[in-house]
């Protein structure tokens, strides 16, 4: 009878890097872009969002000349069509032809969540992993999208379906580059602050009740905006850093990402990632009270606040079948389970594996009418 042999391998990987805030780093004599890697005698991949590179392209080429750095800058169309497989081969083509070495020269990627996203799934594969550097560029990638390791690209018409977890040897973040954006991409970004206030944060709830309005207005660069920037980031990172890898799969950051999926990718060229996370969130919002777990009261008042800083709550392409497919795929995200997040009340959460499609299809009628009697 042959005996069974059992060998374990057993290792620990420490994750560590920093996030720093800051502000003018294109000033050649800010090293912040520089760090994580050698300063002399050293090659800089450089992907940067093409709208980006329009304002500041003298600055940046400029800040690696001045620093004697050999630089390849790669722009990159940002928008969610963008983030998939064919421009990943062609950043990996651009890389390879460049050629950096493994440790010592970190990718540098300086956009949104869209660009941070492809080009640390890049690092991530490319000789196994080389360092990375994110630098957000819009207010989703500043609260979100970069401040975590998950990277990324779409796929057959899925979101993230191909990716991996991959730290990032820093992460800078400047919120004046937050000036240039446009109303509706600061809007965008509001999205997932708000969806933190909701599921846990009462305070930030009502710092955005009281300031949200002025600071869209002033596109956070008050001293209340960075207030509710910092707020932001430390409840997001709270979720986030005992949990980096996803071993536990009841996240609370899930919050207004169950349904949002399907609906961002059902139409890609016209819904942004934090516009479709808002219109689950108010749609979260009434499936939770449906579900009795959240009152009148609280329901209103989620949904007057979206409302108050013109944020998007409804979708013509909202109906019960695609959000119910969009449960069933994350159900297989989750390992079978729902897990959804839903408020409780404002700031407080529990996770939910009940939901029925009924459900679905009653909180879909109140939606719908919602949005009628709201636009009479």
């Amino acid at each position: 009878m042959m005996l069974k042999t059992k060998l374990n391998v057993n290792y620990e990987k420490k994750i560590n890097y920093d996030i720093y805030i800051d502000e003018n780093i294109f000033d050649p004599q800010n090293k912040g872009m520089l760090t994580g890697g050698r300063e002399k005698d050293s090659s800089r991949f450089v992907v940067v969002d093409s709208y980006i590179y329009e304002l500041y392209c003298d600055k940046l080429n400029a800040y690696f000349d001045k620093n004697n750095i050999k630089s390849k800058i790669v722009c990159f169309e940002s928008g969610e069509k963008n983030k998939n497989i064919d421009n990943y081969v062609n950043l990996f083509n651009e890389l390879e032809k460049f050629s950096i070495d493994r440790r010592g020269e970190p990718i540098i990627a300086i956009g949104g969540g869209v660009v941070t996203d492809v080009v640390g799934f890049v690092a991530s594969t490319y000789r196994r992993g080389v360092p990375h550097i994110k630098i957000p560029t819009t207010l989703m990638g500043y609260v979100d999208a970069s401040i975590g390791i998950k990277t990324g690209i779409n796929f057959k018409g899925y979101k993230n379906l191909i990716g991996s977890f991959d730290p990032p040897k820093a992460v800078i973040l400047d919120k004046t580059f937050l000036r240039t954006l446009p109303e509706r991409h600061i809007l965008n970004g509001v999205s997932e602050i708000l969806k933190l206030a909701v599921i846990k944060d009462y305070n930030l709830f009502n710092y955005l009740k009281k300031y949200g309005k002025d600071c869209i207005d002033s596109k956070f660069q008050t001293s209340i905006g960075k207030s509710i920037l910092d707020f932001a980031i430390t409840g997001m990172l709270e979720e986030l850093e005992p949990n980096l890898y996803e071993d536990n799969l009841e996240r609370c950051v899930d919050f207004g990402h169950t349904f949002s999926l399907v609906l961002e990718m059902n139409d890609v060229n016209n819904l942004l990632h934090g516009e479709a996370v808002s219109i689950d969130i108010a749609f979260s919002v009434i499936l939770a009270r449906i579900h009795s777990i959240l009152s009148y009261e609280d329901e209103n008042r989620i949904l007057d606040l979206i409302r108050e800083l013109k944020l998007p709550y409804y979708h013509k392409d909202i109906n019960p079948d695609l959000l119910w497919k969009s449960l069933i795929e994350r159900m297989h995200h989750r390992d079978g389970l729902q897990r959804v997040p839903l408020p409780c009340a404002i700031g407080k959460y529990v996770f939910v594996n009940d939901i029925k499609y009924d459900e679905i299809v009653t909180a879909c009628n109140i939606l719908e009418n919602y949005n009628q009697l709201v636009n009479l």
